[in-house]
């Protein structure tokens, strides 16, 4: 098995009021790894810490195999993290070229290859296009596909993607589906978290299901249709094994920090 490019060990992260992630261990390798779980789950936190936006407060964060401990090391990571959030920010009057390009120089992309990275980004998404289009005049399908450019820009070994297929077409989504299998194929670690388990059961190599704070199963997806109930919810065996795994996940509330 490959070394994890990702080890989070006993985590916890949250708000001075609210834990969102208590004991959390995760690792994650080369390859796609899909992240499910309901709304308020921790999703989008853990994403955030593994970006190092928002440093553990307390537990270990290795990312590449060294310890984030300090603003100098989280900055050493981030070279080689590719992060799409959620709800990402963008200068309305740039064109997607400068933008993606802005991503690139953001992450330290050398000037040599940024040319280049920017325009292999935009290729990989389907906007080659609309480079030279303003980001204000772009569709939210479009705009979300300008994100997924800005976060594989310069080949980053670890992809946060935050919902990355929200507003794409079926069509879209399957060209995504494609892209982030090609990038695992070269070795990178994919980390996708979505609301769409077909997403995860065509994509992922492994999926992690998070509840309260606590990941409740990490294996593959085959695995997880094969935990489905008798009589769960759900149109398809992943959906129903996933339904299965937070009906019997423990539901307490986190302690407070």
């Amino acid at each position: 098995m490959p070394n994890p490019l990702v080890r989070l060990t006993s985590l916890t992260q949250g708000y001075p009021r609210r834990r969102v992630i208590q004991s959390l261990d995760l690792e994650v390798t080369p390859g796609v790894t899909g992240l499910l779980g309901p709304n308020g789950a921790g999703k989008t936190t853990l994403l955030r810490t593994l970006s190092t936006i928002a440093p553990p407060r307390s537990g270990l964060l290795e990312l590449f195999g060294e310890e984030i401990s300090s603003e100098r090391s989280a900055r050493l990571a981030r070279r080689r993290i590719g992060y799409l959030a959620q709800n990402f920010g963008y200068y309305p009057s740039f064109s997607v070229t400068d933008f993606v390009r802005y991503c690139a120089w953001l992450r330290e992309v050398p000037n040599s290859e940024a040319g280049t990275a920017t325009r292999s980004a935009i290729a990989a998404v389907g906007l080659a296009d609309k480079a030279t289009d303003r980001m204000k005049s772009l569709s939210g399908g479009m705009l979300r596909r300008a994100g997924i450019a800005a976060a594989i820009v310069g080949s980053p070994s670890l992809i946060l993607l935050d919902e990355p297929t929200v507003g794409l077409d079926p069509a879209q989504r399957l060209d995504f589906r494609n892209l982030i299998r090609s990038l695992a194929s070269k070795g990178a670690a994919v980390l996708l978290s979505t609301h769409l388990v077909e997403d995860v059961g065509a994509a992922c190599d492994t999926v992690a299901v998070l509840q309260n704070g606590q990941i409740v199963y990490s294996g593959t997806p085959e695995h997880l249709a094969a935990a489905a109930a008798v009589n769960a919810p759900g149109d398809s065996p992943l959906e129903r094994g996933y339904m299965s795994v937070l009906s019997t996940a423990t539901t307490t509330e986190l302690p407070t920090c």
